[in-house]
């Protein structure tokens, strides 16, 4: 198990960060429980594989879409 919730989410990042679909990840809550996110674009092609779990935290996949970064 690692160190805290916070190294399992850069552990996780590290591994999934740059495949495709991947659009970014989280640390999160699921049924009351602290746990890690894995957002995918919801049009990306193919398969993507990722961890059920990362550093004894589950990892929970949602499709969001593309996310893109707000211009100030």
């Amino acid at each position: 198990m690692a160190a805290s919730i916070e190294d399992a989410h850069r552990q996780l990042s590290r591994k999934v960060m740059g495949r495709p679909g991947v659009v970014g990840t989280a640390i999160g809550v699921a049924a009351g429980k602290p746990c890690l996110k894995v957002y995918l674009a919801s049009g990306g092609g193919g398969e993507v594989r990722i961890p059920r779990s990362c550093g004894g935290y589950r990892v929970v996949v949602e499709k969001t879409g593309t996310i893109r970064r707000l211009s100030s």
